[in-house]
């Protein structure tokens, strides 16, 4: 299925656009199923949308906290009060604010030392939680994701182990780049969701953005080009500066 790319004037509008979105496709999962799951992404961008979910008085009140699961599509391998933390960075930006349930959060335990260890209990937690058959991979409402300067999303990086992950739903991922493990999904988990969405902004992610939209298909360089949703819809929401290496049809289409 072809992404849905819309592209805002500036950060501040993008973070609205996605706001409106992720809003429309929880309460339409709310309806259909009386909750919403969501996987949520680390980064400055959703940090500033997940403040305007909590901070606006129209958005606050519309969302229905209640009947909405958090989860986290990645995770840095480190305590949760760590200043790298994207469970804290979502807690102190968005969940502390809001009334959702303890039991609606669903965060990764990587405080323990065993990365490995982590994803395998994270993993559980999936299973158990969507009450899954061996084999069967979740079907996540939504999927918030960002993209690297390098084309990484997630903590899927390029010409790391877990890009060739096939079976597994949660993976600790060595990145040499940064001498740590990440704990991260895997693209079969993102590929299964209902809703993908890619948050980018700012002028370093122009070039990504173009490889990754409009380049050869190289998941080993590009991995955010393993994300491609089976049954559901790929949403690129970009803002001006991120979209501007993009064919001019494409910039040039109006934002709905």
């Amino acid at each position: 299925m072809k992404p849905e790319i819309k592209i805002a004037p500036d950060r501040n509008q993008l973070c609205r656009m996605a706001a409106e979105l992720i809003l429309d496709s929880t309460k339409q999962a709310v309806r259909a199923r009386k909750q919403c799951t969501l996987a949520l992404s680390g980064g400055s961008t959703p940090e500033d949308l997940y403040k305007l979910l909590a901070d606006g008085a129209k958005l606050r009140e519309q969302f229905p906290w209640q009947n909405v699961h958090f989860f986290w599509g990645d995770e840095r391998h480190v305590p949760p009060d760590h200043k790298d933390s994207n469970y804290r960075m979502a807690n102190e930006a968005m969940l502390r604010k809001v009334p959702v349930p303890e039991g609606n959060v669903h965060r990764i335990r990587s405080e323990d030392p065993d990365a490995g260890r982590a994803a395998h209990s994270y993993e559980r937690e999936l299973r158990r939680f969507f009450k899954l058959r061996p084999a069967k991979f979740p079907r996540f409402d939504i999927v918030l994701m960002g993209l690297g300067p390098e084309g990484h999303t997630a903590s899927l990086f390029p010409g790391t182990k877990a890009l060739h992950e096939k079976k597994r739903l949660v993976v600790s991922n060595w990145v040499g780049k940064f001498y740590t493990d990440r704990i991260t999904m895997t693209a079969p988990v993102f590929n299964g969701a209902a809703n993908v969405i890619f948050l980018v902004s700012g002028d370093e992610k122009a070039i990504p953005v173009k490889a990754v939209l409009e380049g050869k298909y190289e998941p080993e360089q590009l991995p955010a080009q393993l994300v491609h949703p089976v049954k559901g819809r790929l949403w690129w929401l970009l803002d001006k500066a991120a979209a501007k290496f993009l064919g001019k049809e494409i910039r040039e289409s109006p934002v709905s």
